[in-house]
């Protein structure tokens, strides 16, 4: 992130803006929605700056910008369209003490102007750092459509009663208040008229003055494989609530961002035959946060009900008279094996699938081998790179046919996925010399699909046409 989005108090503040055409107009029209003092500078101004002079919109200079014309100014706009005059406005402006933007000049730019959603005072800001304009006009076009034009009044209303509110304790009590007044009071009241939200609000504030204090409850969340789009709905929805976000190791970063900025981030990753939270750990930190009162979220990556240890956590929320519940996630064994193009059962083939871990608390984990080892077999192995050797002695040792496929997926869904396809025969050392850095999944008796590899990239669709 090069440019830090920020929200300036242009109120009663100058703003300088030197040009009169097209990049100008579209500048001032933008600007003018502020209750900034803008002065602009212009030999030969457009027709409609000359009426918002008129009109007492904006302070119109018929000549060009000379050093001191930027003095106090918060902020300078070069549009004159011309690279030589807007280097000179710029250099005047910059000895002036303002901020400098050249329309379509970002390298010599201190600011950008993002795209902006108006609902004020509700301001949405979308920013591209100049790579991609027509890429934030869409996104622009789509948020503006779904949010309604009665949200501003909404939220100037609801500025209005902010301290009445601190009447609720800080923090979940006035985040319950403010969200059931946005998303249900607010929105019923206002559909019969603006004068109906004041009391809508003030029946709000008793009603929540009057409940006692959400108890804490625990959410097992499953995250999927890493890729923050296969999250599910109910999960984003439980990060969203969450106080406390308890999360392991493999959980991409992607998906932590979008936990609350006032969540308390606690990692107590695991690494398999290395350094880790001892269970016993996790378990106390569900449980101490519960009994504060916290909306907890445990998230686990994948599936919370597959290799999670999820009954002993869910044992010592029990214990503790903690409420819970559970939000299933994509496990990598689906992620993974779509990623290849095939399907884990097949007709013909296998009408079972077995999902295995490569080691368990004792050390490597052992199976039904001779089952394993019978033609036509499909197993996912979880957490499998350094039994990688363990599993291939065992299936050899029972029969398999060293010619059966091994696919080996890491990082899978994200996007730095690397899928390694042998057999069981090479499997190691193959997977050995691969240097797998992150989570892999070794699926035993399947090979990615050829026709994956041949696939042509799908085309992004053109959000710019949509848009219009």
């Amino acid at each position: 992130m090069n440019h830090f989005p920020i929200f300036l108090n242009t109120s009663g503040r100058r703003i300088v803006l030197s040009g009169g055409g097209d990049a100008a107009l579209a500048k001032l029209r933008l600007l003018m929605k502020t209750q900034a003092h803008i002065t602009v500078f212009a030999v030969d101004a457009d027709a409609q700056i000359s009426a918002w002079a008129d009109a007492g919109k904006l302070k119109l200079i018929a000549r060009a910008m000379e050093p001191g014309d930027a003095m106090c100014a918060a902020l300078f706009y070069g549009a004159d369209e011309d690279a030589v005059e807007d280097k000179r406005t710029a250099a005047i402006a910059h000895a002036d003490g303002a901020l400098v933007n050249i329309v379509d000049n970002l390298a010599d730019s201190q600011f950008i102007t993002p795209a902006i959603v108006d609902r004020d005072p509700v301001t949405i800001a979308i920013g591209t750092e100049g790579a991609a304009p027509v890429l934030a006009r869409a996104i622009k076009a789509d948020l503006e459509a779904k949010l309604p034009t009665s949200l501003g009044t909404l939220a100037a209303i609801g500025k209005v009663f902010r301290k009445a509110a601190d009447a609720l304790p800080f923090g979940r009590a006035r985040r319950d208040f403010w969200r059931d007044y946005y998303f249900n009071a607010g929105p019923k009241a206002i559909a019969g008229s603006v004068e109906a939200v004041q009391p809508a609000l003030d029946t709000l504030l008793a009603d929540h003055l009057m409940k006692t204090a959400r108890k804490g409850h625990i959410a097992f969340v499953g995250a999927g494989p890493g890729d923050p789009e296969l999250l599910t709905l109910k999960a984003r929805k439980a990060l969203d609530e969450a106080d406390v976000v308890i999360y392991d190791r493999l959980i991409s970063p992607e998906i932590l961002e979008l936990a609350r900025r006032e969540a308390n981030m606690i990692d107590v990753g695991k690494e398999a035959f290395g350094p880790s939270t001892p269970q016993e750990t996790i378990n106390a930190l569900i449980v101490e946060h519960g009994l504060k009162g916290a909306q907890v979220v445990r998230l686990k990556s994948g599936d919370a009900t597959i290799f999670g240890r999820l009954d002993e956590e869910i044992d010592a929320a029990t214990d503790a008279g903690l409420e819970w519940h559970i939000v299933p996630g994509i496990t990598s064994a689906s992620a993974a094996v779509a990623s290849i193009g095939q399907s884990l059962t097949k007709r013909g083939r296998n009408t079972s699938v077995r999902f295995l871990t490569g080691h368990d608390m004792q050390g490597f984990a052992d199976h039904d081998w001779k089952a394993l080892a019978e033609a036509g077999q499909v197993a996912a192995v979880y957490m499998g790179k350094k039994s990688a050797r363990f599993v291939q002695g065992r299936l050899l040792m029972h029969g398999i046919d060293p010619a059966t496929p091994v696919t080996v997926i890491e990082n899978a869904s994200r996007a730095d996925q690397r899928v390694l396809s042998t057999t069981v025969a090479e499997m190691e050392p193959t997977i050995s010399n691969a240097n797998l850095a992150g989570p892999a999944l070794t699926f035993i008796g399947l090979a990615p699909r050829s026709a994956v590899a041949a696939l042509p990239e799908i085309p992004m669709p053109d959000l710019a046409q949509e848009a219009r």
